[in-house]
């Protein structure tokens, strides 16, 4: 039986960022099988028995190769985002729902990102400022969520042509 369309549009995108992130680093991603918080939030008791391989092949939605572990990654695709409200210093309960699933997967010193593509829009990139700090911007906005984080976003590929090497760097290294 094959899943439902929004479920399939979210593996489509996790995909995307694989192979984007494989192409770029000529190495190996892949999406973590029937992703869905499995060592995060209600689900964190499972980390009491598995070890730190098998915690980081289950955490957000992206298993990265072996020497990045400290990137955690969750990934939304969606048709809307209100974008007006992040100018206006408003709360978006959605974006706020994101940030909180990519945190509950998160261990000390991860690198934290939220991967969004929105139709007609484009691809972004949400990271935390705690351990994003040194990472270049041309146009972006912070969004000081209900946790007292900062998150930068930004454009995806404008990130990424200013941050490749950074990002690997610390994902691989963290700052912490």
């Amino acid at each position: 039986m094959a899943g439902s369309k929004s479920k399939n549009k979210g593996k489509g995108f996790e995909r995307e960022v694989c192979n984007f992130l494989g192409d770029l680093y000529e190495d190996s991603f892949t999406r973590v099988p029937d992703s869905g918080a499995f060592t995060g939030g209600k689900n964190a008791f499972r980390r009491n028995t598995l070890t730190e391989g098998q915690i980081r092949a289950h955490k957000g939605d992206i298993i990265p190769p072996d020497d990045w572990k400290y990137l955690n990654a969750e990934c939304k695709n969606y048709a809307e985002f209100p974008f007006h409200r992040l100018f206006w210093n408003e709360r978006v309960p959605l974006l706020e729902a994101w940030l909180e699933q990519t945190l509950d997967a998160a261990d000390e010193g991860d690198v934290n990102v939220l991967f969004m593509k929105f139709n007609r829009i484009g691809r972004y990139i949400a990271f935390d400022l705690t351990t994003g700090k040194d990472f270049v911007t041309n146009r972006s906005l912070d969004y000081k969520c209900e946790s007292g984080l900062t998150w930068r976003i930004t454009h995806f590929e404008d990130f990424f042509a200013l941050n490749d090497s950074a990002f690997k760097e610390i994902c691989i290294n963290s700052l912490k």
